[in-house]
Order: structure tokens, then C-alpha cells, then sequence
């Protein structure tokens, strides 16, 4: 780690698991290889196709839910859809009540807690506020670690469904069905589905149930008489990128469904003016747009406001409403972005040249913060520090029972390095220290948690001590990996437009980063510390235009540098160029 605190990078080259096979000869050797170190050896394995979506057989609770929610609909039951505020849960609740909807369902709601009334998930102080009280309730994104908000909506005569995707704790929510493909024993294949992805699931299995003739075709070709499901594709698309689950096979296949609906004009009203908001072309539109620029828009609102506004914009289908609600929503982002900005700088003040760099797990803790942006000044942290990061915030009034005291509490958000299982370590702590930790839950990268601002201190220290016994000194090194050098003549339009349309290229199946040695030909900033420069390639001479964000330090890039990079396309005024989007650089050697 460097004096000011930041980590060093190392450049590692990813390694072929194989050799590709049977590859046309209009696909670029590049893309060949870039596939090959991805596992994709031969053809067949990108082909995305809904066809090959797995089938919903396997996952455990399907049968027990499908068979309440027809009753629900055969006997005209009132449904309350109970969503996350964040993006994940917003496009679940939308895929819900569109879905159940169009099967048939004529009394269908929604409600989204309101993280700093209720807390997270299916709350005591949620199924409360449900007046009149439904016939069922059906979570989406949430619910696994509901065991209170279950049991007061047993209570009140409210049946309930929970279908979710975290790990569950030791003690299971007493719900009427429960959907999870992470539940222990569960025989789902894959375990990377998002909360939308298990919704869709249900809405794919419900469908079947109430159109026994239909085709078990996962296709999105129409049949005669059968509900269209696959209308809810760029909605499940969204909500899985933006959750950052890992995009394995049957992932890749939601999400590139989704993504042919948005690009041939086929979105919902929301979605569209989203895209439109964040100012990128629906006909081009990539994985990365979703998880930088649409789901954006939508996560802000959960953090600092209230995430119905979102679902309403993705319910509508009047476009100018969608429109006006997705101007809603990039206001809210901008001041999320603003207030982010403080945050991070804040937090980067504590760590630059104190002890607290040293730590192996960091906790920050900073009273004036938010406790809807904490999450993302812990990614920012992580990535500066390449160590688990844990920031606090004030729970809030309403959460701690009245104003700030020394008994308030704090709301943690979490996140972690390649090889720190961040909710395992958490709860490693709580078995160390009972009652140190109020509430948490989370996945292997990302987890929050609850606990007494006096005992900050004593969560911090606890661990540290975790992240020190579990991570090897080795592993504090920050690694780039890359798809290597790209040949002289990769330089091109062609290999930037098929690596661009080749993905869904995103968490666990990473957007493909090349490295080579360039001469700095000029620079310049764009804003205030924005790089655009030009660099040369020493092997041909051919100068590169190339964009690097939020990198200038005040001293000027490398005359000579080795530079990791996206192979990207910059599209100004309908005139498309490459452009290298630089990731890291150093000075080079030799």
C-alpha cells in the first residue's frame, strides 16, 4: 500500500480453461480468446437463447406457492407484493404485480419499505402498516431473514410466500411457501439467480400451472391464449445487473432476452425513459448501461426518498408519466452522487496516513453521514484500500426509538474482497461476541447489519481480528485481470462492436480489459479530474484516442506507460471511433 493509503495494482493475465473449437470465421481470434478465459470454448456456450433457460422443476417451494397464489386468483384474494428499495427489489415487485396481473390476479398491490421507518425486509412495522390487511402476502428480494414480519403477518390471518435469494440464517421465516434457491438442499443449479430472477421463476412455474395445454417452451414467441412473460424480460435483465449477482449461464440468458427487447424498442415505459434519462442509445445498449446508468436512477430513490416512486415508473405505461417520473428519479440520483462524493472524500481523509490503514477489515464511522449512501462509500473504500470495508451511519430517529442517545444505533453496509465471505465473517463475529451485532444478513461481497453506536469500537476491533485470520497477506494485493496484449492490428471498430455485443458481460464474467505499452502523446483534463489523452503504439505508430475518469493526482500521466483498457466505441454525433477506456496505468519499464 502506498504512503497516501492507496493499494497497488498488479496486471495478471487471465488464463485460457481450454481451447476454443468450432468458432466461425467472422469471429475475431481476440473474442476467441477473451471467451476461452471465460470458459466458453466453443459456440453453443454463448448462444443465449431463452430455450435454454433452466427449467423451474428444481426449485424447492415452487409447487407449495403456485398452488396458493391460483387460489389466490381463483377465489379473487387480495395480494400485497412486499419489495426491497433497491433496484433488485423495485424491478421484483414491478415483475410481480405485471406478471400476476396478466395471470389473472385483479387485486394486486405493492408495498416497499421505507428503510428508515421500517428497516429492511418484511418487518413487524411493515405488515402494520398493511391496512386492510391482505389474504397474502408475497415477498420479492427479501424474506428469508423475516422471521418476526412473517410471524405478525401470521398473526393478523395473512398467508405468506417468501421468495428471495440471500443466505439464510439459522432460523427460517414460519412462511406458508418458501422460494430460495440458496436454501440448504435446494436442487435449483444455479444459485446466482437475483430476487427478480426468482419471481420470474415463479411467474414461469404459476403460468404453467393455470395454462396446463401451453408449451413448455421457455421461448419469447407468443402462444395463442397464453399470457407473454416474456414482456417482464428487460425488467428481470435490469434488476440482475444491478443487484450484481454473478452472471452465470442462465443469467447471461435473462439478461441478454432482456437486453433484445430494450435494443428493438420492446421495453416497458420506464425502462425506456430511464435509458432515455441516462442519455444512451436503446439500439446499443449493454449489461454495463444497466448496472451504471439505469440502476442508478432507481437505487437512489430507496436511499435517500422512497422507492415507490420507482416502481411506479416502471409500472406505468403511459410514457410521458414514465418520463416524468424517470426526471424524478436523475434529480434524486444527482443529489445521491453529490452526497456520495462527500462522503467518500470524508471517509478517505480518515484512512489517508493514520493507523487505520492498517487494518485488515475496516469500519468507518462517521455521525453526519446517511445511512442510504453508506453502502456506496464502503465499495468506494474497498476499492482504494482492496480490503473489506464496513461503514456506519445513524440508524435514524425512527429506527432508534427517539432522538440520538448513546443507546442509538448505527446502520452498517459492507463490502468485500475476492475470498472474505463478508456474511460469514459477520456472523463469525455475532459468535464470538453474542448480542454485539443487533441484526445482519447479506451474501459473500456485500452484507449490512445493525448494531449500538457504543459499541462501534468493539465491532471494529472484532473484525479486524476475523479479516486478519482469514485473509492471507498475499491476497491484500490488488490484482487487474486482463485478456492481455491486443495485437496491432485488434485496434479496430469491427472487434470493438463484437466485443460490445458479445456479452452480457458483467459480475463473474467480466467485460474484457487488454494491456499494453503505450507513449503519451498528449493529455488534457476534461472536467476536474478527467484524463482524455493520446497514445501511441510503439509497434506501429498508430496514436489511440483514450478517456481514464476520476484519475488526475495533480501530476501528469506517464510519458511511457503500460496501460490496462476497454476496447470501447465513442459515438459523437453519429460518427462512431474507438476509444481505449482506461482502467489502471503505471509508468512502464525497460
Amino acid at each position: 500500500m502506498s504512503a497516501d493509503g492507496v493499494c497497488q495494482i498488479a496486471l495478471q493475465h487471465r488464463a485460457a480453461q481450454g481451447s476454443p473449437k468450432n468458432w466461425p470465421h467472422d469471429v475475431h481470434p481476440v473474442l476467441q480468446r477473451v471467451y476461452a478465459a471465460r470458459g466458453v470454448l466453443n459456440p453453443i456456450d454463448a448462444e443465449h437463447r431463452l430455450q435454454r433457460l433452466l427449467p423451474p422443476d428444481t426449485l424447492g417451494g415452487l409447487a407449495t406457492a403456485v398452488e396458493l397464489l391460483a387460489e389466490a386468483i381463483r377465489l379473487d384474494h387480495s395480494i400485497v407484493i412486499a419489495g426491497d428499495y433497491d433496484c433488485d427489489g423495485a424491478t421484483g415487485a414491478a415483475v410481480a404485480v405485471r406478471g400476476l396481473r396478466m395471470l389473472g390476479a385483479r387485486r394486486v398491490a405493492y408495498a416497499i419499505p421505507n428503510r428508515f421507518v421500517h428497516g429492511y425486509g418484511l418487518t413487524p412495522e411493515l405488515v402494520a402498516s398493511l391496512q386492510p390487511a391482505p389474504d397474502l402476502i408475497v415477498t420479492v428480494d427479501n424474506g428469508v431473514a423475516s422471521v418476526a414480519g412473517v410471524a405478525a403477518a401470521k398473526a393478523r390471518g395473512i398467508r405468506v410466500i417468501v421468495t428471495d435469494h440471500h443466505l439464510p440464517g439459522e432460523q427460517l421465516p414460519a412462511a406458508d411457501a418458501l422460494v430460495n434457491p440458496n436454501l440448504a438442499g435446494d436442487g435449483f443449479p444455479s444459485k446466482a439467480l437475483a430476487g427478480v430472477g426468482v419471481m420470474f421463476y415463479l411467474l414461469l412455474a404459476l403460468r404453467a400451472k393455470l395454462y396446463p395445454g401451453g408449451s413448455a417452451d421457455r421461448s419469447d414467441r407468443p402462444q395463442q391464449g397464453r399470457p407473454d412473460l416474456s414482456t417482464l424480460l428487460d425488467l428481470v435483465a435490469l434488476g440482475t445487473v444491478a443487484d450484481l449477482v454473478p452472471l452465470d449461464f442462465n443469467n447471461r440468458v435473462l439478461v441478454a432476452a432482456g437486453l433484445r427487447r430494450i435494443r428493438a424498442g420492446r421495453a416497458c415505459a420506464g425502462v425506456t425513459a430511464l435509458v432515455e434519462a441516462g442519455k444512451r442509445s436503446l439500439a446499443t445498449l449493454c449489461a454495463s448501461d444497466l448496472g451504471f446508468v439505469v440502476g442508478p436512477r432507481l437505487n437512489a430513490a430507496g436511499r435517500l426518498e422512497d422507492m415507490r416512486l420507482g416502481v411506479e415508473c416502471l409500472l406505468t405505461d403511459d410514457p410521458v408519466q414514465a418520463r416524468r417520473h424517470a426526471a424524478q428519479l436523475s434529480t434524486i440520483n444527482q443529489e445521491r452522487r453529490d452526497l456520495q462524493a462527500a462522503m467518500v472524500a470524508e471517509a478517505e481523509s480518515m484512512v489517508a496516513g493514520t493507523t487505520s490503514t492498517d487494518a485488515v477489515g475496516v469500519a468507518l464511522y462517521e455521525p453526519a453521514w446517511h445511512a442510504g449512501v453508506v453502502g456506496l462509500v464502503a465499495s468506494k473504500l474497498k476499492e482504494r484500500l482492496h480490503r473489506p470495508v464496513v461503514a456506519f451511519a445513524p440508524a435514524g430517529p425512527d429506527e432508534a426509538g427517539g432522538p440520538s442517545t448513546d443507546a442509538a444505533m448505527l446502520r452498517g453496509s459492507g463490502r468485500s474482497i475476492a475470498g472474505f465471505h463478508l456474511r460469514d465473517a459477520l456472523a463469525a463475529v455475532d459468535a464470538r461476541h453474542p448480542g454485539l451485532i443487533e441484526r445482519f444478513g447479506g451474501h459473500a461481497m456485500a452484507a449490512g447489519l445493525s448494531l449500538k453506536a457504543t459499541d462501534f469500537e468493539r465491532f471494529a476491533a472484532a473484525f479486524d481480528a476475523v479479516a486478519r485470520e482469514w485473509i492471507a497477506p498475499e491476497r491484500l494485493q490488488a490484482v487487474l485481470n486482463t485478456d492481455g496484449a491486443l495485437p496491432v492490428d485488434g485496434f479496430t471498430l469491427e472487434l470493438a462492436r463484437q466485443l460490445r455485443d458479445a456479452g452480457p458481460w458483467g459480475q463473474a464474467f467480466p467485460e474484457p480489459v487488454f494491456d499494453n505499452t503505450f507513449e503519451c502523446v498528449s493529455w488534457k483534463l476534461m472536467g476536474e479530474n478527467h484524463l482524455r489523452l493520446q497514445l501511441r503504439d510503439p509497434r506501429s505508430g498508430s496514436v489511440h484516442e483514450a478517456v481514464m475518469f476520476n484519475a488526475y493526482r495533480g501530476e501528469a500521466p506517464p510519458a511511457r506507460m503500460h496501460a490496462a483498457y476497454e476496447l470501447t466505441i465513442n459515438d459523437w454525433q453519429g460518427r462512431e471511433s474507438v476509444r481505449l477506456l482506461l482502467r489502471h496505468m503505471e509508468p512502464a519499464s525497460g
